[in-house]
């Protein structure tokens, strides 16, 4: 279903103050390097249709994680509760932005027992730090479809760059005559630079839960009017 009244206000307010910083930026920015040593994509002339403001579909998208359990098996877990917006510019895509806000405390990896140990302090601390936030800083385009986006990842007030690679997967326009965007991400972070650093010792040797986690996005997002 398309966004609600308070929702486009409240996301058109984040799009005025991205692009505008956005903007500021790219002002006080030096040219782009010229010469044997410049490397340029030329966008996809189709990718212009793309240009716009976006706002996440919760519905039909996924934040999601995995993490190597007692060395042998990889655990899934997602957020099911979170705010994203994209502002893309199909010809120019290095001025393209993106931000996502997650509610920590949302975390779902199918096991009561696991999210409430998730949500404490040993690990999320959900009542000290309720938001996970990611804002881009750069995106690259790096082929016909596919994207290399940089930002600030922020989980429990320390505030870290992190890279995804990005599928573009297509736009189209649904039952309801609403215009959808689709992108594919993943990364892979090391959690111990966010404070998430509890563990516990295997007795045959190694560590309950790894230390690189990878992020998983499937992302499905809808034209802002």
């Amino acid at each position: 279903m398309p966004p609600s009244p308070g929702d486009l206000m409240v996301l058109r307010s984040l799009f005025r103050n991205a692009r505008s910083a956005d903007d500021a930026k790219s002002a006080s920015s030096p040219a782009p390097p010229t010469g044997a040593g410049a490397r340029t994509f030329m966008a996809d002339p189709s990718l212009a249709t793309i240009s716009g403001e976006w706002l996440f579909d919760q519905a039909h998208s996924t934040i999601g994680f995995a993490a190597r359990h007692a060395m042998v098996t990889r655990v899934r877990g997602s957020f099911t509760d979170f705010d994203g917006w994209l502002l893309l510019d199909g010809e120019r895509p290095e001025r393209s932005g993106a931000g996502v806000v997650v509610r920590a405390a949302t975390v779902d990896t199918r096991v009561a027992q696991r999210d409430r140990h998730l949500c404490s302090a040993d690990f999320l601390d959900v009542e000290r730090y309720p938001t996970i936030d990611f804002r881009s800083t750069c995106i690259e385009q790096v082929g016909e479809d596919r994207f290399r986006m940089t930002g600030a990842l922020t989980v429990k007030g320390r505030t870290h760059p992190i890279t995804i690679d990005l599928l573009y997967t297509g736009l189209v326009v649904d039952a309801f005559g609403v215009e959808r965007i689709g992108f594919d991400g993943t990364a892979v972070v090391n959690r111990s630079q966010w404070d998430l650093t509890w563990n516990a010792k295997l007795e045959t040797g190694g560590l309950m839960v790894s230390e690189k986690i990878e992020l998983e996005f499937d992302i499905s997002a809808i034209r802002v009017p």
